[in-house]
């Protein structure tokens, strides 16, 4: 079982910048794929971006050049670095992790981002 807590999330200006954190209870964190996904009310659930052990990356078109995605691995701990904020990234953000063997999944539960003037 691994438990995933997320925070930084919170209100932002258009054009603003916020990071969010992961905080992953187990220490065989580099066994899972890690990433975050977002879904903004009435609709689904939606890739944000991905990030291996190894630090290979994966973006939504949507925030390419504008995310970052990175992770600590002696930290057991993923960040998602957020500029240029626009309205539509109003989401509850949700972290997750893969087992990259077993393929078991596991969510957090979630933190609201909100972009707004």
């Amino acid at each position: 079982q691994v438990q995933l807590v997320e925070s930084g999330g919170g209100l932002v200006q258009p054009g603003g910048s916020l990071r969010l954190s992961c905080a992953a209870s187990r220490n065989s964190f580099r066994a899972y794929v890690m990433g975050w996904y977002r879904q903004a009310p009435g609709k689904q659930r939606d890739l944000v971006a991905t990030i291996t052990s190894a630090g290979n990356t994966n973006y939504a078109d949507s925030v390419k050049g504008r995310f970052t995605i990175s992770r600590d691995n002696a930290k057991n701990t993923m960040y998602l670095e957020m500029n240029s904020l626009k309205p539509e990234d109003t989401a509850v953000y949700y972290c997750y992790a893969r087992h990259s063997i077993t393929a078991v999944v596991y969510w957090g539960q979630g933190t609201q981002v909100t972009v707004s003037s």
